[in-house]
C-alpha cells in the first residue's frame, strides 16, 4: 500500500514538472523561472511579482485549487529584493479524486521589494485571507485590495513587524531611551497603574 501512494505521488510529482511548469512557462514567458527542487522534493518556480495575479489564475483553471498555506521570508541583508512570498498549491480535481493528479503540488514563490505591491490572493483562495493579514502583521509586505488587512497576531497599536530582521530583538522596548543603565533591566510597565489606597 505504502508503495502504491510513493508511486501515485512520484508520478504527480513528475507530471507537474514535465507538463504543468513547461506550460507555465509558456504562457508566461520571461516571467517565470524554475528553481531546483530542494529536500522536500516539491517543484517550485520564481514568479515575477507583476504577474502573480495572473499565475495564480492559471494554476487554479488548471486543477490547483487547494491553497496549503503561504508564508514570507525576509533576507535582510544579504539579498536584495530583501523579501519573499510562498504559496503551496496542491490539485484538487473533481474528477477522479484518488487519481495522480491529486497529489500534485508546486511551491510558487516571489520576490518583492520592501514597498512593492503584491495583489492580495484571498477572492482566490479563501484560505488567504487570515495568511496573508499574518504576513502584513509580521512582515508589513504591501499587500493590496485586501478586504480587512488588520493586525492578526500582534494588538492593533503595535509598533512596527516583528519578523522583519531589522526588528529590535527586544521589541519596542528596546527603543525605550534610558537616563541610568541600571533601569535597563527593571521591569518597565507599559500602563501605568495608580498606588493602591492604605487599606485595601
Amino acid at each position: 500500500m505504502a508503495n502504491a501512494m510513493h508511486e501515485r505521488v512520484d508520478a504527480a510529482r513528475e507530471r507537474v514538472i514535465n507538463e504543468v511548469i513547461p506550460a507555465l512557462l509558456e504562457a508566461f514567458p520571461g516571467k517565470v523561472e524554475v528553481i531546483p527542487m530542494t529536500n522536500d522534493r516539491i517543484p517550485q518556480v520564481y514568479v515575477a511579482s507583476d504577474v502573480h495575479l495572473p499565475v495564480a489564475l492559471w494554476l487554479k483553471e488548471r486543477g490547483f485549487h487547494m491553497l496549503v498555506d503561504i508564508t514570507a521570508a525576509d533576507y535582510y541583508p544579504k539579498r536584495e529584493p530583501r523579501f519573499e512570498l510562498v504559496y503551496h498549491l496542491r490539485e484538487m480535481p473533481a474528477q477522479d479524486p484518488k487519481g495522480a493528479k491529486g497529489l500534485g503540488m508546486i511551491r510558487v514563490r516571489v520576490k518583492l521589494d520592501e514597498r512593492e505591491p503584491v495583489h492580495t490572493l484571498s477572492h482566490i483562495w479563501a484560505m488567504a485571507n487570515a495568511a496573508e493579514r499574518e504576513i502584513w502583521d509580521q512582515f508589513g509586505l504591501n499587500i493590496v485590495n485586501h478586504p480587512n488587512l488588520t493586525r492578526i497576531l500582534n494588538p492593533d497599536d503595535w509598533e512596527g513587524h516583528p519578523l522583519r530582521r531589522d526588528y529590535p530583538l527586544r521589541g519596542p522596548r528596546a527603543l525605550i531611551s534610558l537616563e541610568m543603565p541600571a533601569d535597563e533591566n527593571r521591569y518597565h510597565p507599559f500602563v501605568e497603574t495608580e498606588p493602591a489606597k492604605e487599606g485595601e
